[in-house]
């Protein structure tokens, strides 16, 4: 028996920063929103594995390194059984781009072992576990549009009218997570900014509840932004391109260097891409929507 499960990318509608803590994490408000750009992980009995299929997955570790190995040990250790769990992940969310792909694989093989050890096992408890493994785990589980405060983890989720269309642009290369934080505090500390603690954007909530790709796109925000930028300074052609070809809104997801472009329709949303495709400003541009479910058996 196999179970396969297919989980989504997310993409950060609002990203807030606040300051550095004690712990060396940040406190956020995470606004998470699941779109239709997904990996598929398969879990089997057998010994503990990892292997990985898909364009652009250098750096994926393969076996116990995995975070979905750590997934499967966690969860096993949680339930008392051996962690005899065969998993193979076909990936299709761009690697180290911000849009929590690995974080995604990590749910996909909670839920895929939970599955296999013990069917019916609650939600909350797969989503508690995930949250000791990373901050995006439990909104991977989750899905849909929610938003995230303490380091992103605990959730709720957001009410949200219709579907929005979406073009990612993907680059060449990856972006490191802490590396990103990292160069936001080197940044504001450099420019004498306060990082203030943040909030929920009430603009963004309500474009979301009334389905108002306009208004979204004019409230998308990410504090990490400019430290990806700092990092990969090409980024803001890209950013800048889109914005002239017509998007509502565009930002970095989450720490990048994936960029996010907002469309009006799933039409608008074909032509961004082939528009970003021909100037050359990204390596690959794909449309997806969202919102869509967090992890689902297949």
């Amino acid at each position: 028996m196999s179970v396969t499960v297919r989980v989504p990318a997310k993409v950060n509608l609002q990203l807030g920063v606040g300051p550095l803590r004690d712990d060396g994490y940040h406190d956020l408000v995470n606004v998470f929103h699941a779109v239709s750009l997904f990996d598929e992980v398969t879990v089997t009995p057998g010994p503990l594995a990892v292997t990985v299929e898909g364009a652009s997955i250098e750096g994926v570790p393969a076996g116990p390194d995995n975070l979905a190995a750590r997934a499967a040990l966690l969860l096993a250790e949680h339930l008392g059984v051996p962690a005899e769990a065969s998993i193979h992940i076909r990936k299709e969310i761009p690697v180290a781009g911000g849009m929590a792909g690995g974080s995604a694989d990590a749910a996909a093989a909670l839920l895929g072992c939970a599955e296999l050890w013990n069917p019916g096992l609650p939600l909350k408890t797969l989503m508690d576990l995930g949250g000791q493994l990373g901050s995006d785990v439990p909104f991977a589980l989750l899905g849909g549009t929610a938003v995230g405060v303490g380091r992103g983890e605990v959730l709720t989720p957001l009410p949200t009218s219709g579907e929005f269309h979406w073009v990612f642009a993907l680059a060449d290369g990856g972006l490191s997570t802490p590396a990103v934080y990292a160069e936001c505090d080197r940044l504001r500390a450099a420019y004498e900014q306060h990082a203030e603690w943040p909030h929920e954007s009430p603009a963004l909530l309500a474009a979301l509840a009334e389905g108002d790709a306009k208004a979204l796109g004019a409230a998308l925000t990410n504090d990490l932004q400019p430290a990806a930028l700092s990092l990969m300074p090409a980024l803001q052609r890209t950013i800048s391109a889109g914005r002239d070809f017509g998007a509502l809104g565009a930002l970095v997801s989450g720490s990048g260097p994936t960029c996010a472009f907002l469309a009006s329709d799933a039409e608008h949303a074909a032509d961004l891409a082939a528009a970003l495709r021909g100037a050359g400003v990204a390596r690959a541009a794909v449309h997806a929507a969202g919102p869509v479910p967090g992890a689902t058996v297949l």
